[in-house]
């Protein structure tokens, strides 16, 4: 049985992106892969939308979370971390390890910060050195209004903004210079179609300034060194020359297709998917919900194994998890990245023919019909390499 991947990383990697990383090895100090280093560089700043330089580290997404905390602050430095699940959680986590000063706000799982609650915060902690925010809480599904919260920060705070954008890059419109969000960051495996391995870090010239300016205990993960290299188009320690290479692939899909068509295409699906998953009688997770994730709660009174078995076995189809709490509570549909409109309507036939195995009571089709209804009534359009 074919096997589909709708987790929210790693996500489905196209053909041509794994033909590019396949091909014979090549040096990454000779003329050629810096080359391809500088239009990644080039490509990368199209995708954050910003003129600022967007460094590559060879680490997970986490890599990217920890050069930002340990360049930009030092022990005992104050920052904001908002615990809203899972990954905003692991910002308070590295904020403890590297100044041992977190000011965490907790918030209910599946909701996002209000603004006038980051306002109060602001005001309760002036001396507040950093604000750490996430724009797509993958464990959630749940989305935030970073645009907003930037500008809050910026009005009533000289804290720099950070924001987790790893499931949200490629997926949630994002302007960085214009919403004056100073570090983001993304992985390869989410929305750029990429095998795990790469952070991608946006870094705004107010944060370059307190970069280079700290003198903190770093090596590997270290800002301050991964900008000196950008600026020769270069990396300070040996990079993932395979990975980079597909990376450049993978950007100039995006290109082609057009950044605003990208968003379009994640919002479009979203909603089809959320569409699909009510109309077999089940319930969304998020009040405020993610282009890139899906999260629904598990109907009453079926089993998460056996849900997950059948579906994995039966129908060749991998959703995520739910994590903590809601572990065999929810579970997480992803259309984040290389998916067009036939996926959804596979994805939702798979669980309607799992969810039909385990005799659970609903309208056989019905799902598939509203996914249909919902990407036909917006107006179905070919996606270019999709």
């Amino acid at each position: 049985m074919k096997k589909r991947l709708f987790t929210p990383g790693p996500t489905p990697v196209p053909e041509n992106v794994m033909l590019r990383m396949a091909e014979p090895i090549i040096h990454h100090r000779n003329p050629e892969f810096m080359e391809i280093l500088a239009r990644v560089h080039n490509d990368l700043k199209y995708l954050f939308q910003t003129a600022q330089p967007v460094v590559v580290l060879s680490a997970s997404g986490t890599g990217g979370m920890e050069a930002a905390i340990s360049s930009c602050f030092r022990q005992g430095d104050k920052v904001i971390t908002v615990n809203a699940g899972k990954f905003g959680e692991r910002w308070g986590k590295l904020v403890n390890t590297f100044t041992g000063n977190c000011v965490e706000e907790t918030v209910e799982w599946g909701t996002a910060l209000q603004p006038e609650r980051l306002v109060e915060l602001l005001k309760e902690h002036p001396d507040a050195k950093g604000v750490c925010m996430t724009h797509s809480e993958t464990s959630t599904g749940t989305a935030t209004d970073i645009q907003t919260l930037s500008a809050l920060v910026r009005e009533h705070s000289d804290a720099l903004v950070l924001v987790d954008g790893i499931t949200a890059i490629g997926a949630h419109e994002f302007h960085f210079d214009d919403w004056g969000v100073d570090i983001c960051i993304t992985g390869s495996q989410k929305g750029l179609m990429m095998p795990p391995g790469l952070a991608l870090v946006a870094i705004s010239e107010r944060a370059c300034n307190v970069i280079n300016t700290l003198d903190t205990p770093q090596f590997y993960l270290s800002l301050k060194k991964a900008l000196a290299s950008h600026a020769k188009d270069d990396t300070p320690f040996t990079p993932a020359i395979s990975l980079i290479i597909g990376l450049d692939e993978a950007l100039q899909m995006i290109r082609k297709e057009g950044l605003d068509n990208v968003w379009n295409r994640h919002e479009k699906l979203a909603a089809a998917c959320r569409q699909g998953c009510q109309a077999l009688g089940m319930k969304l997770f998020s009040s405020s919900p993610s282009f890139a994730v899906t999260p629904v709660w598990l109907p009453e009174g079926l089993d998460w194994e056996r849900f997950n078995t059948t579906l994995k076995i039966h129908n060749g189809i991998t959703v995520a998890a739910g994590q903590d709490d809601y572990k065999g509570k929810i579970f997480r549909i992803s259309h984040l990245g290389y998916y067009d409109e036939l996926d959804m309507l596979t994805v939702i036939a798979g669980i309607e023919r799992t969810l039909y195995e385990l005799n659970y009571d609903f309208e056989p089709g019905a799902g598939v019909a509203a996914v249909q209804k919902a990407l036909l009534e917006k107006g179905s359009e070919v996606l270019s390499e999709h």
